[in-house]
């Protein structure tokens, strides 16, 4: 049961979601623009600036912000603290990721500092809200994964959050640790545990109410998302090399079986006309490809040419970036932006009233438009390796070009929704 009525206010949820594209843009214009030493290598300061802008400026808010609308809508249970976290989370997620990226390029201290302790205090601040709503939420007798993957979220993002302080702490002076191995985890928790499991959790519900799949059967629901959970606290808790390799490919074969099933489903849409349904399939296949690449990456770089072992990093980090975690947001953020401008200007609207459908707030071509611009960007920094000097500066354009489209297409929802609102407000006045 969705509970539309216990929704969030519009602007908690917009302010969340609407800047989040902005980064994107950045994103590119940075990669096609900015000193590219280093490339396509995965310490180098363009590679881990772009790295942690996607990840925290772009992608975290919105995933943030879908959550403070999921855990009333889908689990019936308020984020209490989202009114007054909403406000900062896009701004102070940029802030971080914009800091982190100085720092990489420049290792200056302050930048360091300064995202240490914005990082600490917001992220913080998330976790015990999520913490909270989750403890707060009744979950029903049968199991559920979207209402699981609510209750306990708090726990993958405050695994990442404390990874990357500790070695945000040790690039500091704070303390010494072994950097490798604590990055190891703050990676398999950040991509694994918490974008992984998120987009997982919440398409359970999503993407058979927008694109009409049948729902995932009762075994779906019992494997997702917990036991990833519980193999990658395992996986945190063991320091043996060999035993953390048998952990994490133990996860990732069983993270292969979980995209195998939702690939399934994906092609069994009813919708699959939709302008937004082929990025659902990429979102799948490129998860799949990704933990493929993973296992390997772990297992078999002594049979590989040394050009491709070194250049995996990059395609599996683009593959779940961009392929996983930017077309699945995109895919969600063409849906449920028009849906929410829909869903509020119902809410406000007396019925009898005519409100436009959401085909009108946003036409499905010019979704179509966008897709194709974030596919081919994705083929371009898939193909990076090759040729760095090309593809950085044609990947980096088209990425920019199709965000700044959807942030368009997204400020033209808002546009909308104010227009309604501000026809129906003075016609009531003039009444």
């Amino acid at each position: 049961m969705l509970n539309y009525d216990l929704a969030p206010r519009p602007a908690i949820i917009f302010g969340c979601l609407l800047p989040a594209p902005w980064l994107g843009v950045l994103a590119g214009v940075m990669l096609a623009i900015a000193p590219g030493e280093g490339l396509p290598h995965r310490f180098s300061p363009i590679v881990l600036s772009l790295t942690h802008i996607l990840a925290l400026g772009m992608l975290a808010p919105v995933m943030i912000g879908a959550l403070f609308q999921l855990f009333p809508v889908v689990g019936g249970q308020a984020v209490r603290l989202s009114r007054y976290i909403a406000p900062f989370l896009a701004l102070g997620s940029s802030a971080i990721a914009l800091s982190l990226s100085y720092a990489f390029y420049y290792h200056s201290s302050f930048s360091f500092s300064l995202a240490f302790g914005l990082a600490a205090v917001l992220f913080s601040a998330v976790v015990m809200a999520l913490f909270d709503a989750g403890m707060a939420m009744r979950l029903p007798p049968h199991r559920d994964a979207s209402l699981l993957t609510l209750r306990a979220i708090a726990l993958p993002l405050f695994s990442l959050v404390s990874f990357g302080l500790g070695l945000l702490a040790s690039l500091l002076g704070w303390w010494t640790i072994d950097l490798l191995s604590v990055l190891r985890l703050h990676v398999a928790w950040a991509l694994i545990g918490w974008l992984a499991c998120l987009i997982l959790g919440v398409a359970t519900t999503v993407f058979p109410m927008f694109w009409q799949c049948p729902r995932p059967a009762p075994v779906w629901h019992r494997f997702t998302p917990v036991p990833i959970w519980t193999g990658l606290l395992l996986f945190s808790a063991t320091w043996s090399d060999s035993l953390q390799t048998v952990i994490l490919t133990v996860v990732l074969v069983f993270v292969c079986g979980l995209l195998c099933f939702a690939l399934r489903h994906v092609l069994k849409a009813k919708r699959r006309f939709d302008a937004a349904w082929p990025l659902w399939l990429l979102c799948t296949t490129s998860g799949l490809l990704a933990a493929l690449l993973s296992l390997l990456c772990m297992h078999a770089t002594s049979v590989l040419p040394e050009s491709v072992v070194n250049s995996m990093p990059w395609m599996i980090g683009v593959l779940v970036l961009v392929g996983g975690g930017v077309c699945a947001v995109n895919a969600m953020l063409g849906k449920i932006i028009p849906f929410l401008v829909f869903l509020h200007l119902r809410r406000t609207i007396p019925m009898g009233q005519r409100i436009p459908s959401m085909q009108l707030i946003l036409p499905p071509k010019y979704l179509k438009w966008q897709a194709h611009l974030l596919i081919l960007s994705l083929m371009s920094l898939l193909l990076l390796p090759m040729l760095p000097s090309l593809f950085r500066i044609a990947g980096g354009i088209l990425f920019a070009i199709s965000q700044a489209f959807l942030a368009v297409l997204l400020l033209k929802c808002l546009f909308q929704f104010r227009q309604h609102l501000r026809i129906y407000l003075l016609g009531t006045v003039k009444t």
